[in-house]
C-alpha cells in the first residue's frame, strides 16, 4: 500500500492529492470501461489517495454508482466526497436546485449509490441564486446533525456568500476552479478560507489536461466533450495559449519532474490549506499525479510559473457567458 503526504481540509486529513471522478463518467469525450474505471479507482486506494470527489451531476448519478459498486468494500480508506444542488432534472435538462427538500431527497439518494450511511463531504454544487444561501447551508447542517454526512462545503461560491453559509454553520471545504491559469480564488475565496478554517479543493488544477501538454490539437477532441465549448480551447485561443507550454516544460526539467507534476506541486506550494484534485482517467497519469505530492518548489519556481503563466498571458476567460452567469465566484475586474 502506498502512502502519500498528508493535509488537513477543514477538520478532515486527506492524502496532499485527491483524484476527482468525473471524467470516469461524464464531460470528457468517451469514459472508460466498468472494468477500467473500477480498477483505476481501486489502484488509487492502493496508491495513497484518501480523498474522491464525485457529484450527482456527473453521469446523473452514474458516477456515484461506479464509485459504490468499485470501492465501497474499502469505505474506511479514504474521504468520500460528493455534491448535490447541479444535475439533470427529471427530463434532463441540466438544472440549479438548492432547496432543502431537493437538498435532502438527493442525499438519500446518493447515500444509496455510494453504498454508505455517511458521506464525509458532501458539497452544493452551486449556488441557487432563487434560494438563500442560509437555507441551503441549513439543510446541509442537518443532514450533519442526522449524522448522514460529516461536514458541508460549497462549490463555486464568492467569499461573501461563504461566510453567510459560514454563520449558518461552519464550512468544511470549498471547491473551485484553481489552476496557474485560473486564478480567481486568489481574490478573496483562499484567504477566507484561510481565516474561517476551511479547506480549499482545487478542480481543474492541470487547467483540464492543458497543463499536462499532452493534448496539442483540439481538433482531436471526442464530440461531447465539454472543453470544445470552453474558450480557451478555441483552435485560435488555443494555438496562443499552446505557446505557454514550452516555458513550463522548460521548468519542469530543471526541478526535475513533468509539466502535470509542476502544475500541482504549484497549488500545494501557495497555501497549506489547498488540496488538488486532478482527474484520470489512465492509471500511468494517477501515479504521475500522486508523485507530485512529494515535490517542494521555492518561492522564486513558483514566481516564475506566474510570471510565465498568468491571466495576463492566458488567451481567453474560463467559461463562456453562459455558464459564468450560474457561478457565484468573483472574478477579475
Amino acid at each position: 500500500m502506498g502512502t502519500m503526504p498528508q493535509r488537513r481540509l477543514g477538520p478532515f486529513t486527506v492524502s496532499a492529492i485527491g483524484l476527482g471522478c468525473m471524467n470516469l463518467s461524464h464531460a470528457y469525450g468517451v469514459p472508460p470501461d466498468r472494468a477500467t474505471a473500477v480498477r483505476l479507482l481501486n489502484e488509487a486506494l492502493d496508491l495513497g489517495y484518501t480523498h474522491l470527489d464525485t457529484a450527482f451531476l456527473y453521469g446523473g448519478g452514474a458516477n456515484e454508482t461506479l464509485v459504490g459498486e468499485a470501492v465501497g468494500h474499502r469505505r474506511g480508506e479514504y474521504l468520500l466526497a460528493s455534491k448535490c444542488g447541479l444535475g439533470p432534472d427529471a427530463t434532463g435538462k441540466r438544472t440549479i436546485d438548492g432547496r432543502p427538500e431537493a437538498i435532502r431527497r438527493t442525499c438519500e439518494e446518493a447515500l444509496r449509490r455510494l453504498r454508505t450511511d455517511v458521506i464525509d463531504l458532501y458539497y452544493l454544487h452551486r449556488l441557487d441564486a432563487a434560494v438563500p444561501v442560509e437555507d441551503s447551508a441549513g439543510a446541509l447542517a442537518g443532514l450533519v446533525a442526522q449524522g448522514k454526512i460529516r461536514g458541508y462545503g460549497l462549490s463555486e461560491v464568492s467569499a461573501a456568500t461563504l461566510r453567510r453559509a459560514h454563520a449558518v454553520h461552519p464550512v468544511a471545504a470549498v471547491q473551485s476552479e484553481y489552476a496557474l491559469w485560473t486564478r480567481n480564488p486568489e481574490i478573496a475565496v483562499l484567504d477566507a478560507c484561510a481565516e474561517l478554517g476551511t479547506g480549499f479543493v482545487a478542480f481543474s488544477p492541470l487547467g483540464r489536461g492543458f497543463l499536462a501538454g499532452g493534448l496539442g490539437d483540439v481538433a482531436t477532441l471526442a464530440p461531447g466533450d465539454i472543453r470544445r465549448g470552453l474558450p480557451r480551447f478555441r483552435p485560435d485561443a488555443y494555438a496562443r495559449n499552446l505557446a505557454l507550454l514550452d516555458g513550463l516544460a522548460a521548468v519542469a526539467r530543471e526541478a526535475g519532474c513533468t509539466p502535470a507534476q509542476l502544475a500541482l506541486a504549484w497549488t500545494l506550494a501557495k497555501a497549506p490549506h489547498v488540496v488538488p484534485i486532478p482527474g484520470t482517467t489512465r492509471i500511468d497519469h494517477l501515479r504521475e499525479n500522486a508523485g507530485a505530492a512529494t515535490l517542494s518548489l521555492d518561492p522564486a519556481t513558483v514566481a516564475r510559473l506566474e510570471s510565465l503563466i498568468n491571466r495576463g498571458t492566458v488567451d481567453g476567460p474560463r467559461y463562456p457567458e453562459s455558464t459564468l452567469a450560474e457561478i457565484d465566484t468573483e472574478d477579475f475586474a
